[in-house]
């Protein structure tokens, strides 16, 4: 099976152009392939697929392999894939995903190949039930959009946003964003029991109205060097709650995303790089 790696600022994934292979069983070879000892090494599989709704479909498992709905740093590389391997040459690109069409405009170079792309997110939801999230295990506080909720038994409960931007986001906004222990409290939140399909954490650094600092611990994944959707979420709950503004910049441990939630069509607009690494094959047996 031939695949080709790719990140989006560090958020790397092993792509399958299922055009021409067969992926038999995707969640097992996630598993396997992800693997940075015994595999390729990734933070999942992505598998370019066709669509009878759109240019192409994307399908996106996680390490563990479990299937996500949507992965803002996974789309744009999948855009470059299909783009500059010649399997998908439209501009702008209309991918298929779990959660719905998504729109990609992409910036080439004089190569014709894929520089910088700019993803249309969709709209997204702050209401507890599309997160979703059991009502029944945070606590409304007198700020706008803000719920406590205890993280870490033995410590005092956490104020968090809860986003939905394609999939499950609780927002956490701190001081010192170096400072939080993401291997113990990461786990913790992602699995804890107010959230029914789990959730993906960041931990939030305000810098300015327009700019952020964020890390990541991602739903089946853990700890990662960026999150699209992620900063998508941040920029819509920074917004939300008086925090920064409707443009930022942010800032995450593999690099910047441009981030903006338009009053005009309440969609959220990201930025961002892809990079393809190599090509090789699998070998399934």
């Amino acid at each position: 099976m031939k695949f080709t790696k790719m990140h989006g600022l560090g958020n790397d994934y092993i792509y399958v152009n299922g055009f021409k292979e067969t992926v038999e069983n995707p969640e097992a070879l996630s598993r396997v392939i992800s693997d940075r000892h015994f595999g390729i090494g990734s933070d999942g599989l992505i598998v370019l697929l066709p669509s009878d709704k759109a240019d192409c479909r994307m399908r996106m498992f996680n390490i563990d392999g479990s299937e996500g709905e949507m992965c803002g740093n996974g789309i744009r590389c999948l855009a470059k894939f299909a783009y500059d391997h010649g399997t998908v040459k439209r501009n702008p690109m209309r991918i298929e995903t779990g959660r719905g069409v998504r729109t990609l405009d992409l910036k080439l170079n004089s190569s014709d190949k894929v520089e910088l792309i700019t993803v249309k997110m969709g709209e997204p939801s702050l209401e507890l039930e599309q997160i979703p999230v059991d009502p029944s295990m945070v606590t409304k506080t007198a700020k706008a959009h803000v719920y406590q909720l205890s993280a870490v038994p033995g410590e005092k409960p956490v104020e968090a946003v809860f986003v939905n931007i394609g999939n499950p986001h609780a927002i956490i906004y701190t001081d010192n964003v170096d400072a939080i222990p993401l291997e113990r409290v990461g786990p913790l939140m992602e699995n804890h029991p107010a959230f029914p399909r789990r959730a993906n954490v960041h931990w939030v650094q305000v810098i300015s109205p327009t700019e952020i600092k964020m890390r990541t611990w991602e739903r089946g994944s853990g700890i990662t060097l960026a999150c699209g959707t992620g900063a998508s979420s941040v920029c819509v709950a920074g917004f939300a709650t008086g925090r920064t503004g409707r443009k930022i910049l942010a800032h995450l441990p593999g690099g910047d995303l441009r981030l903006e939630w338009r009053e005009s069509d309440n969609n959220v607009y990201m930025t961002g790089p892809a990079t393809e690494v190599f090509s090789g094959e699998w070998n399934q047996s």
